[in-house]
Order: C-alpha cells, then structure tokens, then sequence
C-alpha cells in the first residue's frame, strides 16, 4: 500500500472519533475504525523514512484536530515531542502484535488522555462530567473589513509591514491587504506556509525590534491571554513576555491593533514609549485597543 494509503486511514480514524470526550472514565468509546483495523497488518512492511513521517503526520493532524475541539489547547515544543512519542508507541505495539486490538486502542487513548491532562490540564475540569460528545469551542475568521472596523485600521495611513498574529488557515485580512499594495503578512499554527504566511505558534515567534509597522490580532492573541490570565495554571507569564516583545518589535510610529482589550497588564505600560487608545466594540462588554510606540 502506498504511503497516500496510510494518510487517508488516518484522517478517517480522526474523523471516526471526531469530538468524542476522552475525559470519561469508559475509553471505550474509542476505537479502530474498521479500515484502521484493516490496514494494520501492512504496517510491519514500512520502511523507516515513511515511518517517521507517517508519525509525524498523525502528531500534526491530532494536534490540529484538539485545536479544532478547543482552540484554547496549547502545546508546545516538548508537548508535541510527547505526543510524537505516543505515536511511535503506537505503531511499534501493532508491529509487535503482542495484544489485542482492543488492548491497544485503550492504551493509547489512556496515554492520550494523560497527555492532554499533562500538557492542558484546564480541560479536565471542562470535560469530566461532560457529554460523551463535546461540542467544539467557536473559533471562526472574521471578513477583512469587519476585522478592519472593529480593531480601527486606516489602511490608507498604517506603516508597512504589517503583520497579522492568528490571521487564520485562510489569511483572509493579509490578502485583504496585499491585493491593495500593503506589504502584509500573517501568523498562525494553521496556515499553509508560503511567501506572506507562516505556520508559528504565536509564543515562539521570533517578533524581531523594530521591524513592524503595523500589527493586528482580532480575538487572536489577547483573547488566548485574557484566558490565560483567569485561568489558576495558566500561562500568563509567557503571554506577558510575548505581548512586551510585540510591542518592542514596533517601529516607532508603529502600532498595535487588537480585542479584546488587555487592562491587566494595559496599565503597567510605559507612557513615556506608548499610547494607548480604546474604542468600543457594539455592544460587547470588552473593547479594542491601539497601543501606539512614541519612542
């Protein structure tokens, strides 16, 4: 079987126990899909290279099927190097076919389970008692022009470049933007990677000093802080450094665009480099802020 094969089977069984909630005690819930089963006597025939990139693929497509569930779920570089390790354990248990499929399948979503505890351990407080179905946080991208009314972006007068932290799988404000002559640009741990966007995790982006002229986040990155932030095992000393180094990435001149409003940490700014600015947002109870440089 071709390697193709081997990737369909895996968004099928993705699919095949799409938003089932791995908190409940009873894991089995979860299973093989049959074409899963049927596919796994091949897999002792795959030569190393595509073993490490079936892996590889299944750790991103399950990582982008969590984010799906939740978009608040965050995982990090070790997070990530765990979960790889699941997988490998995986197929190296089919290879041994020492147990049962069934036998399997538990094991490796109790290990799943106790990595997401490990690694997000918000969730279980949401999930434990939960539905045997979950239904997935909302996380939907905005049209360019309501991203553009609601964070007050004058196209006409914004420094270039810009930037777009979270601009979603589809950029559609970046292309907004660049099919009117602005030299835009966009972040997101969905997007498909070419010469205006790439695939980052908005903690570990290196933001440069000095570099943008415009940056915008449109329920991105400060609505993931706001979370952080209420949250007793949030990450909220990361989200700090990473919303000081936006700021510091700035031109002089340049500004930052975002909503929700940050007041926590809005507040211990230094006026003597920044503005702030807020509008706001309908009927919303939080509102937009512009945090200018002036120095």
């Amino acid at each position: 079987m071709k390697r193709s094969g081997f990737l369909d089977k895996i968004d099928k069984q993705i699919e095949f126990n799409q938003d089932k909630n791995i908190f409940l005690e009873n894991l089995e819930i979860f299973k093989f899909a049959k074409e899963t089963v049927d596919v796994i006597s091949k897999i002792d025939k795959l030569k190393p290279n595509t073993k490490f990139s079936l892996i590889d693929y299944t750790t991103d497509k399950a990582i982008e099927e969590f984010h799906r569930v939740n978009q608040y779920y965050s995982f990090d570089i070790e997070a990530r190097s765990k979960l790889k390790n699941i997988y490998t354990d995986l197929i190296d248990d089919i290879q041994l076919n020492k147990h049962s499929i069934e036998d399997i399948s538990n094991r490796h979503y109790e290990k799943l389970r106790n990595w997401i505890k490990e690694s997000n351990s918000f969730a279980e407080k949401i999930y434990k008692n939960a539905d045997e179905k979950v239904t997935p946080v909302a996380c939907f991208e905005y049209t360019p022009e309501l991203q553009i009314s609601i964070l007050k972006i004058d196209i006409n007068t914004s420094i270039n470049p810009f930037l777009d932290i979270g601009c979603g799988a589809n950029g559609r404000l970046v292309n907004y933007l660049k099919d009117r002559g602005i030299d835009a640009h966009g972040i997101d741990r969905n997007v498909i990677p070419h010469s205006s966007f790439e695939t980052a995790d908005w903690l570990e982006y290196k933001y440069g000093k000095d570099r943008w002229g415009t940056i915008v986040s449109n329920l991105g990155f400060s609505n993931h802080f706001n979370h952080h932030n209420l949250r007793e095992d949030g990450n909220y000393i990361e989200y700090g450094k990473t919303y000081m180094n936006i700021l510091q990435s700035l031109k002089i001149g340049g500004s930052f665009h975002y909503a929700p409003d940050l007041p926590f940490i809005e507040e211990f700014l230094d006026y003597n480099c920044f503005t702030i600015a807020k509008y706001d947002v309908d009927k919303n109870d939080f509102k937009a802020t512009v945090v200018k440089r002036i120095k």
